[in-house]
């Protein structure tokens, strides 16, 4: 049910909105979805994981938003070097690095007067466990095909809004994205294959929707279906993610479209990212 965290501030004027703009995107956030009107335009920047912390006892000293990252002193050096782009001494507006009672490193930058950030990182990111490559969920200058089934259109066009939804949130730009529409889960895979032949995208994100009935019907199309879209995968080299429902009842697919169990083309969406961040970092040597 829950689909994100957004925390509004107000930039108070247009010159504190461009200047807080550049900051981020300086520090390496993800340029998200914003919006432009007659009364507000809007910037928004995208993280790998948002989170609500409820705390009991002492508060930290951090400012109001905090911003954990993988390489402090590098984030330090970027905070730095823009104040001094935009005028501003940064031994005025950034604390130093301090050592924290929760074993981590922390420092406090005002990039705008009233408007402070606290960036942290633990001091053993690790905490004892081997080193993981993973994926970043940032889809800036990704390529995406989404391919979804006509049949049983009720559920598999919410799965479709879910996955550009986490797509387009997460960075993508809607031009980079090709929507490509099938009878029903059967014909997913060919199509799934089609496009990732054709070497036009990063990942395929494959959508449908099966409900079982009262004949052997369900279990022939299923089957084939996984096993079409696996070996679409493993033989195009492209990252397919699965986002075809395989429910007992309308009630449950339904559930599962967003109704109450969150969407799992949302999901599959931010598994393809995942995978296509993945897939570069292996491809580049391993490199995390």
């Amino acid at each position: 049910m829950i689909k994100g965290i957004s925390f509004l501030n107000s930039a108070g004027t247009a010159a504190a909105y461009d200047r807080l703009a550049s900051f981020f995107s300086a520090l390496g956030f993800a340029a998200g979805r914003g919006w432009e009107e007659e009364t507000s335009r809007g910037a928004s920047f995208n993280a790998p994981l948002g989170k609500l912390e409820l705390v009991l006892g002492q508060m930290p000293d951090t400012a109001g938003i905090v911003v954990e990252v993988t390489a402090l002193d590098a984030a330090y050096q970027a905070a730095s070097a823009w104040l001094r782009g935009a005028g501003i001494d940064p031994a005025a507006r950034l604390s130093p690095i301090t050592d924290t009672a929760w074993k981590s490193r922390l420092f406090t930058v005002e990039p705008e007067t009233g408007f402070s950030i606290s960036f942290w990182a633990w001091t053993d990111p690790l905490k004892g466990k081997p080193v993981a490559l993973e994926g970043d969920l940032s889809a800036e200058g990704m390529k995406f095909a989404i391919v979804v089934a006509r049949w049983n259109a009720v559920v598999t066009e919410r799965l479709l809004d879910g996955a550009l939804d986490a797509l387009l949130r997460s960075g993508a730009r809607r031009a980079d994205i090709e929507i490509v529409r099938v009878p029903g889960a059967w014909e997913v895979p060919s199509a799934a294959r089609t496009v990732a032949n054709l070497g036009k995208v990063d990942a395929v994100i494959t959508l449908g929707c099966l409900l079982r009935g009262e004949t052997a019907h369900y279990e022939a199309i299923y089957n084939e279906v996984a096993r079409g879209i696996g070996q679409s995968q493993q033989e195009t080299g492209i990252p397919h993610s699965f986002g075809v429902l395989t429910c007992e009842t309308l009630e449950q697919a339904l559930n599962r479209a967003g109704i109450k169990a969150g969407n799992k083309g949302f999901e599959a969406a931010a598994a393809a990212i995942e995978m296509v961040s993945l897939t570069r970092k292996l491809k580049q040597g391993g490199t995390v």
